[in-house]
C-alpha cells in the first residue's frame, strides 16, 4: 500500500499551550486577589474596575475560557492530527481560531472590569463578544470536522466523539442563551424573563461545566492517558456507555441549580432525576482512565506526568460524586448559596481541569521541542504544592459551608433565630477564608514552577513546527454494515452519522424542559400587583448588574422556615416576569435582597454603599464611593428611553407616555430620595459643603437626585414589594 507523506502542525499547538500558561497565571493571579478581598475588603478601595463584583466575572472566565479553553484547543489539534493521519483542515482556520479566541479574551478582560456584563453566569461577556464566539467557535468546528473529512484513518478513536460532541453541544447551548436584545454597543437584556431566564440559564451553565469543562477534558483524557502510561485504554466498551449516555443525561441536569427555588416542580424534579443518573456514566469514564493505567503503577510513581493525570481523574470522580449529591433536595437545601459550591466547583476546576492540562504540557513540551523535560524534581515538586494547594483550598471551604448553613437554620426555644444577624455567619468562617488564600497562593506558586521548567526546556530545545509523518491514504469502503460490523464500529467510520446522533441525544433534554417553560403560561403564574420597575429603578438595576452585585446577594427566597423568618415572604414566579436578566444569585456572601425594599431607610443604603462597615459592623463588602462622589457618580440617563422600548419589546408594558415621560420621573422618584437623605443632617452639613465648595472653585456639581446611589437606591427600595411581605426577624 502506498505510503504518504504530510506534516503536522505543530506551531498552532505551541501557541495555545503558550497562550493556556499565560492566561493561567492571569487568571489564578486575579483569583488569588479575589480571595484576599475576602480578608481585605478594601483592598482596592475606591478603584471600581478593581472592585470585587467586577473582577470575580473577569476571573471565571479567565479560568473557564482562557486558561481551561487554549488547553482544550491545544490537546485537540495535537490528538486530532495524531487520531486521524493528517495535518489539520486548513491552516488558516487554525490561525483564525487562535487570534480570535485571544481577542476575545483580550475584550473580556478589558470590558469585564469596566462594567459591561450581561451578569448571566459563565456568560457575562456582551453581545458583540457572544457573536464573536460564536464565529470563532464554528471555524474551529469547520477545521475539525474538514479535518475528520480528510483523514487517513478510517475508524474514529473515541477521543474524537467527544470533541465532536463538545463543538456540536456548545455551539448550541452558547447561541440560545445568548439570545439578547442589543440596546447599545454594549448594552443588551435577555429576551428571556425571570423563571424562564433562570432555567436557560442554568441549562446552559451546568452544560458548560459539562460540554467545555467535561467532555473535551474527556477526550483528552482518552488520549494523553494511554500515551503517558504507554497502555491501551481499559475497556472499549465502557468508553462507548461512557460517551452516549454522559452525553445524553447531562443535558438535563441544569435544574438542580434551581431546587427551592419559583422554578416549577416538575422541571425541578426532572433536573434531580437525571442528575442521580449521571454518577454511573461519569464513573465509568472515571474506572476506564483510572484502569487505563493498570500494570504502570511503578510508573506513576516516578513519571510526574502521570502523577497529574491520576490525581486529575480522581477528582474528575470526586466532583462527579458530589455533583448528583447535591442534586438530592434534602442535601440542596443545606448546600446551595454556601461556600460548599465554592469547594465543589474548584475541585473540579483545579484538580479535573487544571491537573490534566499541566500532565499534558509536562508531556506535549519536550516531544514538540525534540528534548527532555528540564527537571523532572521541579515538575514533581509542583505536582506537590499544586496537591497540597488544592486541599487547602477545599477542605475549608466544605467547613465554612457547613458552618454557614447549620448557623444559618439555628432556631431558639422561643421560635426565633439564633444567629439573627447574618454578619454572625461571616466572622465565623473568616479563618476559612485565611486558609483559602494560603490554598491559592500554593497553587498559583506551582504554576510558576511550570512556567519556568517549561520555558528552560523549550530554550534547550529545538523548533519543529511542520513534523513530518507518513500514512497509507483511506480507501473507500461500502457505506453499509459490513458482516460481523458492529453497528458502533459502523458508526466510528461514519463521522456525519456520528454528528447527527450526538446532536439528537444533546437537543432532547433541553427541548423537553426548555419549551414548555417557555411556552405554556401556567408555568409562571401572573400577579396582578407586580408592576415593570420605574424608569430610575431600571437605571438603578442596571448599576447593580454592572458592580456585580448578583454574585454576593441572591434575590430568591426558598420556602423554608428559616428563609422566611430571616427575610420575608417565600419568593414566587409571578414576581420576577419583568426581570430581563433574572437575577436569583447562586451564592450568598451577604445576606438575600428580594424583600430588602423599605426595610431600611435611604439614608442607611446611601451610608451602607459608601461605608458599609459603618453601618454593619464586620462586614466584608466594600466600599462603592464612585456611585456617590465625583464626576463618576453622575447618573447617565441617555439610554432610559431606548432600554424601554427594548424592554416593551421583550413583553414589559411600558406605555407610550412611560415612555415619553422617563426623564420627568426620574427627577420627580430622585428628588424625594434626595430629600428623604436631607433627613439626615450629616448627610445634609456634608452635601451643602459640597456645593459651596464646587461653587466657590467653578466645578461641575451633580445634584444628589442625578447621581448614580440614588438610582441604586430607588432600586433596592422597589425589591420585594410588589406583594405583602411578612416582617422579617431580621
Amino acid at each position: 500500500m502506498e505510503m504518504q507523506q504530510f506534516h503536522y502542525d505543530n506551531k498552532i499547538v505551541k501557541n495555545f499551550i503558550y497562550a493556556t500558561m499565560l492566561w493561567g497565571v492571569v487568571g489564578m493571579l486575579v483569583g488569588l486577589l479575589l480571595a484576599f478581598m475576602f480578608l481585605f475588603p478594601n483592598l482596592t478601595d475606591g478603584i471600581s474596575w478593581l472592585s470585587f463584583g467586577r473582577l470575580r466575572p473577569l476571573h471565571t472566565n479567565a479560568v473557564i475560557f482562557a486558561f481551561v479553553g487554549n488547553a482544550i484547543f491545544a490537546g485537540v489539534y495535537y490528538s486530532t492530527q495524531r487520531l486521524l493521519k493528517a495535518r489539520m483542515f486548513s491552516d488558516l482556520l487554525s490561525k483564525i481560531n487562535f487570534w480570535g479566541w485571544q481577542l476575545i479574551i483580550v475584550g473580556a478582560a478589558i470590558t469585564l472590569p469596566l462594567g459591561y456584563t450581561s451578569s448571566k453566569e459563565y456568560a457575562e461577556l456582551e453581545w458583540p463578544f457572544d457573536i464573536a464566539i460564536a464565529v470563532v467557535w464554528v471555524v474551529f468546528g469547520w477545521n475539525l470536522i474538514g479535518t475528520i473529512l480528510k483523514r487517513r484513518q478510517r475508524h474514529l478513536y473515541v477521543a474524537i466523539w467527544f470533541y465532536i460532541a463538545t463543538f456540536v453541544t456548545v455551539a448550541v447551548l452558547h447561541i440560545f442563551n445568548s439570545l439578547e436584545l442589543p440596546v447599545s454597543a454594549l448594552k443588551s437584556y435577555s429576551v428571556y424573563a425571570g423563571v424562564q431566564d433562570a432555567l436557560v440559564q442554568w441549562w446552559y451553565g451546568h452544560n458548560a461545566v459539562a460540554f467545555f469543562l467535561t467532555t473535551p477534558f474527556l477526550g483528552l483524557m482518552y488520549y494523553f492517558v494511554p500515551k503517558a502510561a504507554n497502555r491501551p485504554v481499559y475497556s472499549y466498551r465502557l468508553s462507548i456507555v461512557h460517551f452516549w449516555s454522559l452525553i445524553f443525561i447531562y443535558i438535563w441536569a441544569g435544574p438542580h441549580h434551581l431546587l427551592y427555588t419559583a422554578l416549577p416542580e416538575w422541571a425541578q424534579n426532572l433536573g434531580v432525576a437525571f442528575s442521580v443518573m449521571l454518577l454511573m456514566p461519569s464513573w465509568g469514564g472515571m474506572i476506564n482512565g483510572l484502569l487505563t493505567l493498570r500494570g504502570a503503577w511503578d510508573k506513576v510513581r516516578t513519571d510526574p506526568v502521570l502523577k497529574f493525570m491520576v490525581v486529575a481523574i480522581t477528582g474528575y470522580g470526586m466532583a462527579t460524586f458530589e455533583g448528583p449529591t447535591l442534586s438530592l433536595k434534602n442535601v440542596n437545601a443545606i448546600a446551595h448559596f454556601t461556600d460548599w459550591i465554592i469547594a465543589h466547583v474548584h475541585v473540579g476546576a483545579l484538580a479535573w481541569n487544571g491537573f490534566l492540562t499541566f500532565g499534558m504540557i509536562y508531556w506535549l513540551i519536550p516531544r514538540l521541542f525534540k528534548t527532555k523535560l528540564f527537571s523532572t524534581a521541579l515538575a514533581t515538586l509542583h505536582f506537590w504544592i499544586g496537591t497540597l494547594g488544592i486541599i487547602m483550598y477545599a477542605l475549608p471551604m466544605y467547613v465554612a459551608g457547613f458552618t454557614q448553613a447549620s448557623m444559618w437554620k439555628q432556631f431558639n426555644p422561643d421560635g426565633t433565630l439564633t444567629y439573627g444577624n447574618f454578619l454572625e455567619t461571616v466572622t465565623e468562617i473568616i479563618p476559612m477564608y485565611w486558609m483559602r488564600a494560603i490554598g491559592g497562593t500554593l497553587f498559583i506558586t506551582g504554576m510558576l514552577i511550570m512556567v519556568y521548567n517549561v520555558i528552560v526546556t523549550i530554550k534547550q530545545g529545538s523548533k519543529v513546527e511542520n513534523e513530518l509523518a507518513e500514512a497509507p491514504a483511506l480507501e473507500r469502503v461500502t457505506k453499509k454494515r459490513t458482516s460481523g460490523e458492529g453497528w458502533h464500529t459502523w458508526l466510528e467510520r461514519r463521522p456525519i452519522q456520528l454528528t447527527i446522533g450526538a446532536t439528537i441525544a444533546i437537543l432532547i433534554g433541553g427541548i423537553v424542559q426548555i419549551v414548555p417553560t417557555i411556552m405554556v403560561k401556567s408555568n409562571v403564574p401572573t400577579i396582578a400587583s407586580v408592576k415593570p420597575y420605574t424608569p430610575l429603578e431600571l437605571e438603578g438595576r442596571d448599576i447593580y448588574i454592572r458592580e456585580g452585585c448578583v454574585g454576593c446577594h441572591s434575590q430568591m427566597i426558598r420556602p423554608f422556615r428559616s428563609e422566611v423568618e430571616r427575610y420575608g415572604e417565600y419568593s414566587k414566579a409571578g414576581e420576577f416576569v419583568y426581570d430581563h436578566p433574572f437575577l436569583w444569585g447562586s451564592k450568598r456572601t451577604g445576606p438575600d435582597l428580594h424583600r430588602l425594599g423599605g426595610k431600611y431607610s435611604d439614608n442607611w443604603h446611601f451610608n451602607h454603599m459608601y461605608d458599609p462597615q459603618s453601618t454593619s459592623s464586620g462586614s466584608i463588602m466594600p466600599r462603592y464611593p464612585w456611585l456617590i462622589t465625583g464626576s463618576s457618580s453622575k447618573l447617565d440617563k441617555s439610554q432610559t428611553e431606548a432600554k424601554m422600548e427594548a424592554m416593551v419589546t421583550l413583553g414589559v408594558p411600558y406605555t407610550e407616555e412611560d415612555i415619553a415621560n422617563a426623564q420627568a420621573s426620574m427627577l420627580e422618584q430622585g428628588a424625594q430620595i434626595e430629600e428623604n437623605l436631607h433627613s439626615d443632617p450629616d448627610f445634609a452639613n456634608t452635601y451643602a459643603a459640597d456645593k459651596k465648595y464646587a461653587t466657590e472653585n467653578g466645578e461641575d456639581f451633580v445634584e444628589m437626585k442625578n447621581r448614580e446611589i440614588v438610582a441604586l437606591i430607588a432600586y433596592l427600595q422597589r425589591l420585594g414589594t410588589d406583594i405583602k411581605v411578612e416582617t422579617a426577624q431580621q
